[in-house]
């Protein structure tokens, strides 16, 4: 059986609890896209961690975490990552790393930050992890794969090809130091022993596991409003968000897929620039941030404070239809508990005309929101394991998604720890 778990809106809808919940019925957990430059919080037994290559299931002792062939693999980030997981007490990881995955190079961080400086005042918001530069050269066929790092001849006469080019556009372009093709050789020659115990066949493996009958979770990173096709474009990230990408990014057919669970707030929140119609500022927007779980509405990867915003039917209704999910999940419930009044947007008003349809970038931009307005449950709802316990306004609140987005609300999550949730 083979399940994904994706973001129906803009990333940070709290996909990392519901990973780590599931993760302990699944066999195995696959990233299948995206790079180190976002993050899942979770919070467990082990305490507080937060993820930013590792698949969500790093703390369950049984289950094997693996860095699919479509993630933006940076291996010094990497290794960190899983030492820091280490010294959290949690018991030796099973990791294994697709031979085929993409390594994240020095120079496409440097590019990222170069390119943002160049842009300005127009820059796209990146967090400077290399991602777009990363992706570019995947597209491109000038990256390099995990496997490449083991063969030295092959390795010095790619690394000179490319340089050739990148160094062209660090002199007259960007007017930055160019790029010592030895000292990289020898950078990427650490890379490999950091990496070699982890590095398998993850298809072939994937594949046998799904023929056994194991239990596969696909583990995307932001959401649908942040694919490359899909999405709020150019304000996206580089790699596809959808489910469908997770049988390209893990390298399984695309019918294994049985259920795709689509994750998406009670609340909007959002990392980084783009059109964000339901958006509040202010003390408003200061509330909703600090009364948005133990963490707060910080990013896990940069610590930027997100973008606020009320819930937003319209775009979660065309973001759980471009996932094809399933089933949802709501979550932070508890998170609004302090709110007399709550606003839900119903639709998107454009050049005098309202929409319940999600629109294409430029108009997008010129959306209003249209409101509509609940009345609050003022009480800690944190702890209630079952639906018909909850205050009639919140049940009402959680119908009204429901009808809205046309997907059924399996789960409510009322509390950031594995355990405060409500199945339905």
């Amino acid at each position: 059986m083979v399940r994904a778990i994706v973001g129906a809106n803009w990333g940070d809808e709290g996909k990392g609890k519901i990973t780590d919940l599931l993760a302990t019925s699944s066999d195995v957990i696959i990233r299948f896209q995206g790079g180190a430059n976002a993050g899942h919080t979770i919070i467990n037994e082990y305490g507080k961690l937060s993820l930013h290559l590792m698949p969500s299931g790093i703390c369950s002792p049984n289950t094997v975490n693996i860095i699919g062939n479509g993630v933006a693999l940076d291996i010094n980030k990497f290794v960190d990552e899983l030492n820091s997981i280490k010294e959290k007490g949690v018991p030796d990881p099973q990791v294994m790393v697709s031979e085929r995955a993409q390594i994240v190079m020095p120079y496409h961080v440097l590019f990222d930050e170069y390119e943002e400086e160049r842009l300005g005042d127009k820059k796209f918001g990146s967090t400077k992890s290399g991602i777009a530069p990363f992706y570019s050269d995947k597209y491109a066929k000038i990256g390099f794969q995990v496997c490449e790092l083991y063969d030295d001849e092959y390795l010095k006469e790619k690394i000179k090809n490319v340089c050739e080019v990148k160094n062209l556009i660090l002199e007259h372009i960007y007017n930055k130091p160019l790029i010592d093709t030895d000292e990289l050789f020898n950078t990427l020659v650490e890379y490999r022993e950091l990496i070699r115990p982890y590095v398998a066949d993850t298809t072939t493996y994937v594949r046998q596991a799904i023929k056994d009958g194991k239990k596969v979770l696909l583990e995307g990173q932001l959401g649908s409003l942040r694919d490359p096709d899909a999405g709020i474009y150019p304000m996206t990230t580089s790699s596809s968000t959808l489910a469908g990408y997770g049988t390209v990014g893990a390298g399984i057919p695309p019918y294994e897929i049985n259920e795709i669970i689509a994750v998406t707030k009670s609340y909007s929140s959002c990392v980084g620039t783009g059109a964000f119609v339901s958006e509040i500022f202010g003390e408003e927007a200061h509330q909703m941030r600090e009364n948005g779980g133990d963490a707060g509405e910080y990013g896990a990867t940069t610590g930027r404070p997100r973008r606020m915003g009320w819930f937003d039917c319209v775009a979660t209704r065309y973001g759980c239809a471009c996932q094809g999910a399933t089933q949802a999940v709501l979550t932070a419930l508890d998170c609004l508990s302090y709110l007399d009044e709550i606003k839900v947007c119903v639709g998107y008003e454009i050049d005098g005309e309202v929409t319940r349809d999600f629109p294409v970038t430029p108009k997008l931009e010129k959306a209003k929101p249209v409101l509509k307005t609940f009345k609050g449950w003022k009480t800690d709802i944190r702890g209630i394991r079952e639906f018909d316990k909850l205050p009639v306004e919140t049940q009402e609140y959680i119908k009204f998604i429901e009808k809205e987005i046309e997907v059924p609300i399996k789960m409510v999550t009322n509390g950031p720890k594995r355990e405060e949730i409500i199945l339905r």
